[in-house]
């Protein structure tokens, strides 16, 4: 890619395994660094529909240790460092998150050591670039600085039990681009939108006769509603919203909430520019955004 700045859903979905919606997973593309953020289910497949080769990724960010966003983690990492047009990495597969990922990245290597050595001696591929290198951070800052790329880490509040958690905004030539993680309505979101071009925040939402649901109850309760995802988005002022992690519930007797009322719902306290994600939407931003569907 050239100078340009993209900002790519790999997947909008949530811990359902629907084929239209893959699991959280958000592609950065800056002049010639391309860093992913999460690695929810299929993000390999949805690069690959892309023609980005696994191998090329330079680093992976991790916004919180829930399985629907890390488990595509292996499949990257050890996908990425075969021989082929797809994979081919040749450094170690560099993770970047919050305290406790190094944790999480030396657990899968004893995971796959089995395929790592017979992979080794069969295929003769390098040990090195199976390696992972881990760095961690505990506090609100920058985490990632390549050429005119800066990402910086800000804690947000995905409930009291969920922690650690964390959102980024990412900086490139005078652009900005904030990605909310998972998060209930958050003054550090506030203070670290200020200034996006595009502000791409998760929603979760559920019709009012499944609110009375404890388990509802529990879910809507670590997540952003619409009416409160509308408040950050009119006090941030992105020149464009993003909806992402489309927490739509449902029970087998309740239909989950559509597009246009998860629109609606927002409209109630947000009249700016909005969008909800799709897997594959990407957004090229200059000085204004375009949006292609592919």
């Amino acid at each position: 890619m050239a100078a340009g700045f993209r900002v790519t859903l790999l997947g909008t979905g949530t811990p359902i395994p629907r084929p239209d919606r893959f699991g959280p997973s958000t592609l950065i593309e800056a002049g010639d660094n391309t860093v992913l953020i999460d690695a929810g289910r299929g993000a390999t497949m949805r690069l690959f529909q892309l023609g980005v080769p696994i191998g090329a990724i330079d680093a992976l960010l991790l916004t919180h240790f829930h399985s629907d966003h890390t488990v595509g983690i292996p499949d990257l990492w050890l996908t990425g460092w075969l021989s082929s047009h797809f994979g081919n990495r040749q450094r170690p597969f560099k993770t970047i998150g919050p305290i406790g990922t190094e944790k999480l990245m030396r657990h899968l290597e004893a995971a796959y050591a089995q395929d790592i050595e017979i992979r080794i001696e069969d295929e003769r591929l390098a040990r090195e670039h199976a390696a992972i290198s881990v760095e961690e951070f505990a506090k609100d800052g920058i985490v990632y600085r390549a050429g005119d790329l800066v990402i910086i880490a800000f804690a947000v509040d995905h409930g009291d039990a969920i922690k650690p958690a964390f959102g980024y905004r990412v900086e490139y030539r005078g652009r900005v681009a904030v990605i909310s993680g998972d998060t209930r309505y958050n003054e550090n979101v506030l203070h670290y939108g200020q200034g996006a071009d595009l502000m791409v925040h998760e929603v979760a939402m559920a019709r009012p006769e499944l609110l009375n649901e404890a388990y509802i109850q529990r879910i809507v309760n670590h997540h952003t509603s619409p009416q409160e995802a509308g408040r950050v988005f009119a006090q941030t002022r992105p020149e464009l919203a993003a909806f992402t992690h489309l927490v739509m519930l449902a029970s087998e007797n309740v239909m989950a909430p559509t597009v246009d009322e998860l629109i609606a719902a927002t409209r109630e306290t947000y009249a700016g520019q909005l969008i909800v994600g799709e897997d594959l939407m990407s957004f090229e931003i200059g000085e204004t955004i375009s949006v292609r569907r592919t």
